[in-house]
């Protein structure tokens, strides 16, 4: 995977087995659960078909209905449990590394930025859909 030098990163740990993060990354009935960037969106629907060639749809709305938008792409790398690596369909590459730790799975999200939000921005948000996803993971667990 070829990545723009002005790429941006984003990180955090989730305290749950592998196996569990796995599959609240994966399934797109946790996905709905977490894949938005603030309280007032919502994901109401997800689509992954999770392998080499494969595409993933999931729909970010605003709870109110004033926009809505899908986040599309095709997977370009799939290693169970360790990374997962998309090509947007702007042509935007995204990669997620998965990493047992001592206190659970360090997830490292790096992905191209877009030309139409600022970088921080970006990275607020995507820190934000990562922050929801160790939220629903860890709250799964119970």
């Amino acid at each position: 995977m070829t990545m723009n030098e002005d790429t941006i990163t984003v990180k955090t740990t989730v305290d749950a087995p592998i196996k569990t993060v796995w599959e609240c990354w994966i399934h797109p009935k946790h996905i709905t659960r977490w894949a938005f960037g603030s309280d007032d969106w919502e994901a109401p629907e997800a689509e992954n078909d999770l392998r080499e060639g494969g595409t993933f749809k999931t729909v970010m709305a605003a709870k109110d209905g004033s926009a809505s938008f899908d986040f599309t792409g095709t997977y370009t790398l799939v290693i169970d449990q360790k990374a997962i690596e998309y090509e947007l369909d702007d042509g935007r590459q995204v990669r997620t590394i998965f990493k047992e730790m001592p206190d659970g799975v360090r997830i490292t999200q790096t992905f191209d930025p877009e030309n139409e939000n600022s970088i921080d921005m970006q990275r607020t948000g995507w820190q934000t859909i990562l922050d929801n996803f160790k939220q629903h993971t860890e709250a799964h667990l119970d």
